[in-house]
């Protein structure tokens, strides 16, 4: 019975130590995940912190001045527009086509193109003068807004103008040539000079007519 007895104790002595050993390594275990989580925690906010230095650095490169010079067209075309100066007739090639003749939307589309070297602006609308006539025609009331930008042309490019033809029939005047002069930022006007026609019906008639702002895109291009 006494060996029974002990035998008895020894096993249970046993068993707790098992169990406290247990115990001891699952705490280990907890203690070693929550410093694994911490460290995990830790490695992701210094790579979040790296990452967001990472990218503003890179933002900052970007916005350095050389760097966008060198890369950014967008940078290089406000440069040449801020380097630009206004065009004169020295530079342009100025010509006009008789569109829609005698029929709703009658015409003259006036292109205006660079063929300097240099680029240069304009802004506003062109001062022009029909045939013989000394007066100069109004800016067309229906035209949108948006005519005190300047428009930069680089060498060879080109804006568009409308002269607007309105012809009731009788009492109307004729011509087939035009003069036109650019305006100023303070809308006086350049020296007026000739306008090359081109087409196959270069004469045009009218009794009242109008100009529209110059342009990027052809007007009255159906």
């Amino acid at each position: 019975m006494r060996t029974s007895r002990i035998r008895t104790a020894a096993l249970a002595t046993v068993t707790a130590a098992l169990a406290l050993g247990l115990t001891a390594c699952g705490g280990g275990d907890g203690d070693s995940k929550a410093s694994g989580g911490e460290k995990t925690a830790a490695t992701a906010q210094s790579r979040t912190a790296s990452d967001g230095d990472g990218k503003g650095g890179a933002e900052q490169t970007n916005s350095a001045p050389d760097k966008a010079a060198g890369g950014s067209e967008e940078v290089a075309t406000k440069g040449a527009r801020a380097g630009a100066q206004q065009c004169v007739g020295d530079e342009m090639l100025v010509t006009a086509v008789h569109r829609f003749a005698g029929q709703q939307g009658d015409h003259l589309l006036v292109t205006a193109s660079n063929q300097g070297t240099k680029p240069c602006w304009v802004t506003s609308y062109p001062a022009v003068r029909l045939g013989d006539d000394r007066l100069e025609l109004p800016h067309s009331k229906k035209d949108n807004p948006g005519g005190d930008k300047r428009i930069t042309l680089q060498p060879g490019g080109k804006v568009y103008s409308a002269v607007n033809l309105f012809d009731y029939g009788s009492h109307h005047q004729t011509a087939q040539s035009l003069a036109i002069a650019l305006r100023g930022a303070d809308g006086h006007e350049s020296p007026y000079y000739s306008v090359v026609m081109k087409g196959q019906k270069q004469q045009f008639s009218w009794n009242e007519a109008d100009v529209l702002n110059w342009n990027t895109e052809k007007p009255y291009d159906f």
